[in-house]
């Protein structure tokens, strides 16, 4: 007989599944006392309560389930993946100044050098999905390098180069355009190493000189202006999985 499942989970984490702000603004807000369960204040974040049943409320208004917001930022290259930076940088939250969106966070992130294709939730779980390593979902770049790029070179990419005790290489990687001293690639990544693909250039003492993510799976940037941002249709945000020859 299967056990009945489980809607239990933190107090911290609560706040996070109902969309109100990240568990780590979560430990404060209930630290300070401005959370309350079942009409008594709890100052535990570990606290375990039933999600369906109990009734949480913060600074004295009662929280109800968010309706999930799913979007795609055209990230502009110098802003951060943050809400707030301790050196007071431009973060990418700056792309939806004056706007009614909040309590969203970026699903993965991309570093301030880079630009491109950024997801933004709050369905916890929905982001999981997409960043856990065991979803192999495919990420699609167009990465500017400054050297003309050989058949030698993609396929050491795809063989793979250590870097770090670690071997980092790409699934697939092609030629898309080039000049006199530099070129253009596409680069597909089943993997989310960190700083991946700068790394492998950098152990190869190669420059890269523009790194643009294009696509996560099957949805893709295409047209979506720099700064600019959109919300995913249903279609995208359940078949995101899929492979990119899929898509109708």
């Amino acid at each position: 007989m299967k056990k009945p499942v489980s809607n239990r989970v933190s107090l911290g984490r609560a706040l996070s599944k109902l969309g109100y702000c990240s568990r780590t603004k979560a430990a404060v807000l209930i630290a300070e006392g401005s959370v309350s369960v079942d009409g008594r204040p709890s100052l535990d974040a570990n606290h375990r309560l039933d999600l369906a049943r109990a009734k949480i409320s913060v600074h004295g208004k009662v929280l109800g389930k968010s309706e999930h917001v799913y979007i795609m930022l055209n990230k502009p290259r110098g802003l951060v993946t943050t809400r707030s930076d301790e050196r007071d940088r431009d973060t990418v939250y700056r792309c939806f100044e004056g706007t009614t969106i909040t309590h969203i966070a970026p699903v993965g992130r991309l570093d301030k050098a880079s630009e491109g294709l950024l997801l933004f939730t709050n369905d916890t779980q929905w982001a999981n999905s997409i960043t856990s390593p065991a979803s192999c979902l495919d990420k699609v770049y167009h990465v500017q390098i400054g050297t003309l790029a050989s058949e030698a070179l993609l396929t050491q990419l795809q063989d793979g180069i250590q870097s770090g005790g670690e071997t980092l290489g790409v699934k697939h990687a092609h030629v898309l355009r080039q000049g006199e001293r530099n070129g253009w690639l596409e680069i597909t990544l089943d993997e989310g190493k960190n700083r991946q693909i700068r790394r492998i250039f950098e152990a190869l003492d190669i420059e890269v000189l523009r790194l643009i993510r294009i696509a996560m799976g099957s949805v893709r940037l295409e047209d979506l202006g720099k700064g600019k941002w959109r919300h995913l249709s249903p279609e995208e945000t359940t078949g995101i999985r899929k492979p990119a020859s899929a898509r109708e």
